[in-house]
């Protein structure tokens, strides 16, 4: 198990924990157990293995501190938890990502033992492009070298050109001594420190990595000079997050949102993919199968990522998702708003959009469609900065307007299959949420309308408003393309809300819900009356318009107002509501306030979405009464899973039946604040239905931000819910601080599932901690 435990925005200050066990490590049983079992079960984790009972781990607490922009000490710290002395072979080690093995003219950079009257261990590192380096390791350890290259005897029992990237596992493990070079130089090494530990105590090792030879006359560099950098870079780090983290939070709480900034900051990766070079093959090595050219991302050729960004979870998804990265900028804007914003334009970039608008789905899959969140981000992002800063980056925002409106265009022409404002779209990062796998052809032939595309449409007209509003507090010539998006958005709600000729309604008013519409090849067509994620999202396209701003907007104003008395065709099945509300604001919504109280009717029961830990995907409706539709003698069926999936939809490996997911009901608490801004105190909706007990939309929005914080928090009983039966998170003083940020939680007890480190959007924890307090 790791944590990452502390980050500053700069990363002159890091901290993490491993927990390592000193038995040895149980592959074989996870292997074999989690083969055994069955969909039905749950995963077989590490802590069930026995591997850590009797406290039989070390804990490594490594640090990062820079004492100057091209100089980093490290500190490594392992305790020993055992009850008694054991063996750690500790090997700080540095490397070169092999950039020489693949055909290409980069230069080979070296490592190599400094050799002098010197006794310190010092590791000299060169390469063509950063220049000359040194590590300065403590102490007398062996210094040890081999090749960062693959082991071509041990996986394809082929002859090795020179040293391999395991020879120093094959060196202290097996003591296979001509495994590493004797020569000390080559372009991976490390600093061998065998420890003997005895129980409960810590030793420390100390290294530092800088562009500057350092005589051995001066002999603090890693002594007290060392230890001073450590305090003063810590201390930096606290007086900054004293500064984003409200100080009259419960220690606990700030426990929590501090280890959420430190994860999305550790989530950082270079991040290395071209797809022309991949699809060709490398110069050195024989040309990929002819399919190659014809198979997934071939027609992403002029991508050509070279970047630093941030990823869902470095382990298990170690590349970016474009819906993912935009609610990952939403907490970090509040620690790095510049790093945030970049994020943003990147995707962007001319080496990242396609040039037909579209942006980059997922590794796996470019060309698959994610929810266009991507102006909300910006526009989110832009909004916290000017909130810190007092003033918005104009220049930012109207970067990212520009090639949106690429973006906005594509999905227009490409998603909207007839014309029609509702739109397909695929399965827009809700993997199995659907009765199909919405991205492959449908069983039935046909096509669906779906739900959520159109509702997801509508917010994204409702965003780029938003931004042209903003941008023509100065430039009065946004004033135009502000009225094309309002009307756009009219359109799209009156599509979804349409029950005329056309019969394409995806509100049934009968169930007082939104759902998906199957059209079938022979002209008919009927509800998937699955009560899910996809019925709630109608509620994230709400915008407010506040009368300042319409004043200072006369063309734009005089446009909306034509609009609303002349087109009631259009405008009478959307919430344009001529009638300001709270405030004198103006409200832009798909759903009006009758079809709002219905719906909250559902997701307020808790017998349907309301978790006492958030909202979940699916209704628990399902549970007693899954949805089946019998295709061809086939049945499909979605039945509510709290937990782990239970079906192979979409590879299994996450679900969208009933867990709860941060990014959904962040957007819906933003929605219900939304509301309030338009419908004031004065509306009010059972909360939880069937409770008596009537709170306005302000105070839901609370209530479901103070459920998700209990998955994190100790509540009474000293438990945090995320953490589910694992009793030694839950009680160990060694375990029960250090907080894992999962990918998805449980729809019923709230415990983690899924990658244990995505705190790319469950960090969004941290903006709704520091929004509401705890």
């Amino acid at each position: 198990y790791y944590f990452y435990l502390d980050s500053t925005p700069t990363h002159s200050y890091m901290k993490y924990l491993y927990k390592y066990p000193q038995l040895e490590f149980p592959y074989s049983k996870l292997v074999e157990e989690n083969r055994r079992r069955g969909r039905n079960q749950p995963e077989f984790e590490l802590i069930e293995t026995g591997v850590f009972d009797e406290d039989r781990y070390f804990d490594i607490f490594v640090e990062y501190a820079k004492a100057e922009p091209e100089e980093i000490l490290i500190r490594i710290q392992a305790v020993n938890r055992g009850p008694e002395a054991a063996v750690l072979h500790l090997l700080p080690t540095v490397w070169f990502r092999n950039t020489w093995s693949w055909g290409y003219t980069e230069p080979r950079p070296n490592l190599r033992r400094v050799k002098s009257e010197d006794p310190r261990a010092i590791i000299e590192v060169n390469h063509h492009y950063y220049g000359r380096r040194w590590l300065y390791c403590e102490g007398s350890p062996e210094l040890l070298f081999t090749e960062n290259e693959t082991n071509n005897r041990r996986l394809y029992g082929l002859e090795n050109g020179s040293y391999a990237k395991d020879g120093i596992n094959d060196y202290i493990v097996h003591g296979v001594k001509e495994a590493v070079n004797a020569g000390q130089s080559g372009t991976k090494g490390t600093a061998h420190y065998p420890l003997t530990v005895d129980p409960g105590r810590t030793v420390t090792v100390r290294l530092r990595l800088t562009d500057k030879e350092i005589p051995p006359t001066v002999g603090e560099h890693l002594g007290a000079d060392f230890e001073r950098v450590f305090l003063e870079r810590q201390r930096e780090a606290d007086e900054f997050y004293a500064t984003v983290i409200p100080q009259d939070l419960a220690p606990d709480a700030q426990n929590v949102v501090r280890q959420a900034f430190g994860g999305l900051l550790w989530s950082k990766q270079f991040y290395h993919y071209v797809v022309e070079h991949w699809l060709k093959g490398d110069p050195a090595y024989p040309p990929p199968a002819a399919g190659r050219k014809y198979g997934r991302n071939h027609e992403w050729t002029h991508l050509y990522n070279a970047d630093v960004i941030s990823m869902p979870d470095k382990w298990e998804y170690p590349w970016y998702a474009a819906w993912d990265l935009a609610f990952h900028c939403i907490p970090l804007a509040l620690v790095d708003s510049d790093f945030a914003k970049k994020q943003l334009i990147l995707l962007l970039r001319e080496w990242y959009m396609h040039p037909n608008g579209q942006l980059p789905a997922y590794e796996w899959a470019f060309g698959d469609v994610n929810p266009p969140v991507h102006a909300w981000a910006a526009w989110r992002v832009y909004k916290v900065e000017k909130k810190r800063r007092g003033v918005g980056d104009r220049k930012f925002l109207e970067r990212i307007f520009h090639k949106l409106l690429l973006n906005f265009t594509w999905w227009v022409n490409r998603k909207d299959a007839e014309g029609r404002n509702v739109f397909q779209g695929g399965f827009l990062g809700l993997d199995n949420i659907g009765v199909f796998d919405r991205s492959a052809p449908l069983p039935t032939g046909g096509h669906i309308e779906q739900s959520d595309g159109t509702s997801w449409m509508a917010m994204y007209c409702q965003n780029m408003l938003a931004i042209a509003l903003e941008l023509a507090r100065e430039d009065p010539a946004y004033e135009d393309v502000a009225s094309k998006f309002w009307e756009h958005f009219v359109y799209i709600a009156h599509a979804m809300n349409n029950l005329g000729g056309e019969g394409i309604a995806l509100w049934d008013d009968q169930d007082g819900f939104y759902y998906d519409v199957l059209h079938l090849p022979d002209g008919g067509h009927f509800f998937l009356k699955v009560r899910s994620m996809v019925g709630l999202i109608p509620l994230f396209a709400v915008e407010t318009l506040d009368p300042d701003l319409l004043n200072r907007l006369p063309g734009f104003k005089r446009r909306l107002e034509w609009f609303i008395d002349n087109r009631p065709d259009l405008t009478q099945n959307c919430a344009c509501m001529r009638t300001p509300g709270h405030s004198s604001r103006r409200l832009l919504s798909i759903v009006d306030p009758d079809r709002l109280r219905r719906v909250l009717r559902y997701m307020l029961d808790e017998e349907e979405f309301f978790s006492p830990y958030g909202i979940r995907a699916l209704s628990r409706h399902h549970l007693a009464h899954p949805y089946t539709l019998t295709v061809d003698g086939s049945d499909h069926r979605v039945d509510y899973e709290p937990a782990e999936s239970t079906t192979g939809l979409f590879g299994g490996n996450s679900n969208w039946r009933g867990p709860i997911w941060f990014p959904v009901n962040f957007l819906l608490i933003e929605s219900l604040q939304k509301f309030h801004f338009y419908l004031g105190d004065s509306y009010k909706v059972e909360c939880p239905t069937g409770s008596g007990r009537m709170a306005n939309l302000w105070e839901v929005a609370g209530e479901i931000s103070r459920r998700l914080m209990r998955i994190f928090l100790r509540g009474p009983d000293e438990r945090r819910p995320v953490f589910g039966a694992a009793e030694k998170f839950q009680t160990d003083p060694h375990w029960r601080n250090h907080i894992l940020f999962h990918e998805y939680f449980h729809g019923d007890n709230g415990a983690g599932i899924g990658a244990s480190h995505q705190t790319g959007w469950t960090g969004l924890i941290a903006k709704l901690i520091q929004q509401y307090g705890a």
